[in-house]
């Protein structure tokens, strides 16, 4: 099972590939910053307490 920090680190290695058209790029990108995006809401989930 992939986590989100793997998905995201997935992401950032395609991100460093050379053969990637602009529309690839912009969709990975996007991903990632969505990804991001949990990742910090799940971070602020934990971090208030009940």
């Amino acid at each position: 099972m992939t986590t989100l920090h793997d998905y995201i680190q997935m992401l950032r290695a395609e991100l460093t590939s050379f053969h990637l058209s602009r529309r690839e790029r912009q969709q990975i990108e996007s991903e990632l910053k969505e990804a991001l995006a949990r990742c910090a809401a799940e971070s602020d989930d934990k971090t208030i307490p009940a």
